[in-house]
């Protein structure tokens, strides 16, 4: 049976995806679209690719390229999960307008406190530092003993984390049992 366009071109797109994926935690390998077309922005990736793991540069995919492409692709989906240190520094204090990813963050963690304790209060998360949240953080500083602000500082964020850890190692106890 012969090897026709479309599976050469999804044969490419694979190769693309993999490369692609693997130029987020290797950034001295150039980013692709995933397109199917082996053109000189594949070819360039291949051969910064090859000469990261010491392969030879010539831009093709032959079959030790490609397993090295697999195997380094595969490595990085099965590891352990990287830390993500969100919190800015020890002296940034979050506080009630402010918005983005960090409150997001934050705002998950009160709600899940608040989903798994019948007292704590349950918020929706919007990304923006609004009075519900300032009053969870609130919530949470009187039941950890610290002044209650409503502004989250690296003490308050450091003992939230710590409550979700425990939160979360209690439910995958449970699911393992």
């Amino acid at each position: 049976m012969p090897y026709t366009n479309a599976q050469k071109k999804q044969h490419i797109v694979e190769l693309q995806t993999y490369l692609n994926a693997i130029s987020f935690v290797n950034g001295h390998i150039p980013s692709l679209v995933p397109d199917g077309v082996y053109g000189k922005e594949t070819i360039f990736a291949v051969r910064m690719f090859q000469r990261e793991y010491g392969l030879s540069e010539t831009g093709n995919t032959d079959p030790v390229t490609w397993n090295k492409v697999v195997s380094v692709y595969r490595s990085y989906i099965r590891s352990e999960p990287v830390a993500y240190n969100v919190f800015p520094s020890s002296t940034y204090v979050a506080h009630l307008g402010e918005q983005g990813q960090i409150i997001y963050i934050l705002q998950a963690m009160l709600n899940d406190v608040g989903n798994n304790y019948d007292n704590a209060p349950k918020l929706d998360v919007c990304g923006h530092y609004n009075m519900e949240t300032s009053n969870a953080v609130r919530f949470l500083q009187k039941k950890i003993g610290l002044p209650q602000s409503g502004n989250i500082d690296s003490m308050g964020w450091n003992m939230l984390v710590s409550c979700c850890e425990h939160i979360n190692s209690t439910l995958l106890r449970g699911k393992n049992n």
